[in-house]
């Protein structure tokens, strides 16, 4: 159950808002046909919008991370016989997005280390994953992630590479991220994005190797952590008043 720590790795998934790519106008084509099959595979119930992948009518500009919407779970292997799973409930984000040119965007994340969520923890659970041997959350309260990179790598995919702190050590790791589309501001809503991630890291790196199984055992909490992330992000201005109520009755 240690593997908790591992969630901070989750921290850095974050940045994976720095991804969102431009579509080449060459590649319309494909991408609609792309987007079309994509739809007709979609399960009933689930509506799929068909359109260019990557293409976005979302503007370029400062937008922040939507915490209701947004989710870093992290996953470890608890003694080769299952995947610990838990996430953080405080995340805090900054992305300056730019669809025409993603290579030069950039993301800040920020995840409160005491925010730690776990399935049914056992009294004191909590306390021991955040604590000394852990996450040591009272002296290191904040996992972060600095975009300094990114490599468009498809229509609507990157590689977000960027420092990343956790345990009070700073290490550079890569995000794999899909930008899964956006819309303009609208009376409700300001303009808002959508991306997704996933990376893994070795939570050894960060100093938090207890519990570590020997090599060639289980015996242990694993030491690679995988850490997914689903993000929106929102500018935050409406274009207007949201339309009146309906009459009652």
């Amino acid at each position: 159950m240690k593997t908790s720590t591992t969630i901070a790795a989750a921290a850095a998934l974050l940045a994976l808002g720095a991804c969102s790519q431009g579509h080449p106008a060459g590649n319309a084509t494909n991408a609609t046909t792309a987007a079309a099959a994509v739809a007709a595979a979609a399960p009933p119930g689930e509506p799929v919008v068909p359109g260019p992948i990557g293409k976005t009518e979302a503007p370029a500009g400062a937008y922040t991370l939507d915490p209701a919407h947004s989710t870093v779970v992290f996953r470890l292997s608890h003694l080769g016989f299952s995947k610990y799973t838990g996430g953080f409930a405080k995340l805090q984000g900054q992305l300056q997005f730019d669809p025409a040119h993603p290579e030069g965007m950039e993301v800040t994340a920020t995840i409160d280390a005491k925010s730690l969520t776990q399935p049914s923890p056992p009294p004191g659970f909590h306390d021991t994953i955040t604590g000394k041997d852990w996450l040591d959350a009272a002296k290191f309260p904040q996992i972060t992630f600095r975009s300094t990179k990114v490599q468009v790598t498809g229509p609507n995919t990157a590689q977000v590479t960027g420092d990343f702190t956790l345990h009070g050590v700073t290490k550079p790791e890569v995000l794999d991220v899909t930008f899964n589309g956006g819309y303009p501001a609208n009376a409700f809503d300001g303009a808002r994005v959508g991306f997704s991630g996933k990376t893994t890291i070795r939570r050894s790196d960060f100093g938090m190797g207890y519990g570590v199984p020997a090599p060639g055992t289980n015996m242990g909490v694993g030491d690679h952590i995988d850490v997914t992330l689903e993000t929106e992000w929102t500018n935050g201005k409406p274009t207007g008043p949201a339309p009146a109520a309906p009459p009652k009755g």
